[in-house]
């Protein structure tokens, strides 16, 4: 059947009939157009002839109602007259046989004009005969010689008269036969026409239709079918049955659609694989990091403990016999203690409440507290040391957001920043309101990005940290947490050397699903590693 051949072959066949039904159309009109033509010279030539043989015949008519025994000179020149009448006709009529346009090769023509040129003839050979008395005046009424001429004459004027009007007839007769013979082929050439358009109608509106079914509909679900894959979906299947290539199109692509999904999925099963292990080398970093970092920082009040206790220790067997000034001494070193304790309580305490994942929920969060509460934490790490963080804070500026994930994306891109900056550096934090929108912009004076590393910043496994630290997994995760809150963020940097800005954007208002998020076991998983992560990207 026709829809199991080849497009090709297909379009050969609409081609083939659209063809034959113009060559059709081209040869009805041809042939109508040509009737058409010849019937109207023809008839011009014959109207030509037409209007010589009514010249001629009124001559005629003329010699024929003169009295040849009164009116001798005046039939002599109207015989001449009708001599010359005859040879204009003779000539129209050799014109016309000249061009083709007698059917009938002008045979009764000819024999009309050989008989009008006897006739003539004839009649030119009775005048010279006429009696003598009728030239001297003379009258002999019913004479036997006056009446044999006057019959004569008369019987010649009369074959005249008939054969002028037969020839004129004839003429009318013809020109009747050439209109009725016209209308034949113009009737077969309408009915050639009309039916070939009508068909060709019909034949367009089924090739339109076939086309569509052939070709049209199968290109929009090959389209559809890639539109559907161009979106993740690696599991639909283009179903076509046309036996041609738009099928074998299809096929191929379903194979093709099968191996990209057994590509993506073993290669996300790979990429979760190695970012589990990434994350978790990096946990253990991160908690060598800031083992070392806290012990730093506890050092200090330490060894205020350690001295005031060592003070107190030397003092206190001699307390009773001391003055009273040795007092105030001991309490001082007792008060010093307390509060060097209570500030390795609160270090401890910041990093126990960060390191904690809480519930998943969102709620209205003050992010100028969520800032300082980062920037408290960060002050105690090494990587910070003689370089300045400068906060502008919005007061009561609430996002409906999870407090700790927003404090992971901001600490990560604090110890980022510190990083990226020599001593003497300065981060500017700016914290505004933006189109219903919070914004965080952490602008610093660092090393800046090039064009290269901005496209690639937000890749996974992308890093260009000058420590040569880290898996390049912090802004990655970071992104996606911003993604998965309907906020923005977004990294610019005028070149190497001339510092970056990173600014992130959180909505003011909870997501139409609800301010609490539901979280499945993969996805809390996903989020701790996140959490892992920034304090990976604190430790480089």
């Amino acid at each position: 059947m026709a829809h199991q051949w080849r497009i090709r072959h297909k379009l050969l066949l609409g081609l083939g009939l659209v063809e034959g039904l113009m060559g059709l159309l081209l040869a009805g009109t041809l042939m109508g157009l040509l009737s058409y033509h010849w019937t109207m010279k023809s008839i011009d030539s014959k109207l030509s002839e037409l209007e010589a043989a009514e010249a001629l015949k009124e001559t005629v008519s003329h010699i024929d109602s003169l009295n040849p025994a009164e009116d001798v000179d005046n039939l002599k020149n109207r015989i001449l007259d009708g001599r010359s009448d005859l040879a204009a006709y003779e000539g129209r009529l050799a014109d016309t046989l000249n061009r083709k346009r007698d059917r009938n090769g002008g045979v009764f023509e000819k024999l009309s004009i050989d008989a009008l040129r006897k006739f003539f003839e004839e009649l030119q050979t009775e005048i010279p005969k006429q009696p003598k008395f009728l030239s001297g005046g003379t009258s002999m009424e019913g004479g036997g010689l006056e009446g044999q001429y006057k019959k004569n004459v008369k019987e010649a004027t009369s074959r005249l008269l008939t054969t002028a009007t037969d020839l004129r007839n004839e003429i009318n007769t013809h020109l009747k036969d050439s209109i009725k013979d016209s209308q034949g082929p113009y009737r077969l050439s309408m009915w050639i026409v009309l039916t070939t358009s009508g068909v060709g109608g019909l034949l367009m509106i089924s090739l339109l239709r076939f086309f569509y079914g052939w070709i049209f509909n199968p290109i929009r679900d090959l389209e559809q079918g890639v539109n559907r894959v161009a979106q993740g979906d690696f599991e639909h299947r283009i179903e076509l049955h046309s036996g041609d290539e738009m099928e074998e199109l299809a096929a191929a692509f379903n194979d093709m659609t099968n191996r990209l999904d057994e590509m993506y999925r073993d290669l996300a099963h790979q990429v979760n694989e190695r970012s589990r292990q990434l994350v978790r080398s990096e946990r253990l970093a991160s908690v060598g990091f800031l083992a070392a970092g806290v012990a730093h920082e506890i050092n200090n009040p330490l060894a205020s403990i350690a001295f005031c206790s060592e003070a107190l220790e030397s003092r206190i067997a001699d307390i009773l016999t001391k003055p009273p000034k040795e007092s105030e001494i001991i309490t001082k070193y007792l008060r010093m203690i307390q509060q060097e304790a209570f500030r390795c309580k609160a270090i401890t305490q910041r990093l126990l409440e960060f390191s904690r994942g809480g519930e998943r929920r969102r709620e209205p969060t003050d992010l100028a507290d969520l800032i300082q509460s980062v920037l408290d934490m960060v002050q105690h790490l090494q990587n910070g040391k003689g370089k300045e963080i400068i906060f502008e804070p919005a007061d009561g500026l609430l996002a409906w957001v999870n407090a700790q994930e927003i404090k992971s994306v901001v600490l990560n891109l604090v110890i980022n920043a510190l990083d990226s900056m020599e001593e003497g550096g300065t981060l500017t934090i700016t914290l505004r309101q933006h189109d219903r929108m919070a914004e965080m912009v952490f602008a610093d004076t660092g090393c800046g990005m090039s064009g290269e590393i901005l496209e690639n910043i937000f890749e996974p496994f992308f890093t260009r940290s000058r420590t040569g630290k880290g898996t390049g997994l912090g802004l990655s995760i970071s992104h996606r947490v911003i993604t998965q809150h309907g906020g923005e963020i977004e990294a610019t940097s005028p070149g190497s050397n001339r510092g970056s800005t990173f600014t992130v954007r959180l909505p003011l208002q909870p997501a139409e699903s609800g301010a609490c998020v539901s979280r499945s076991e993969n996805t809390s998983e996903r989020e701790t590693q996140a959490k892992e992560e920034t304090l990976g990207r604190a430790a480089a």
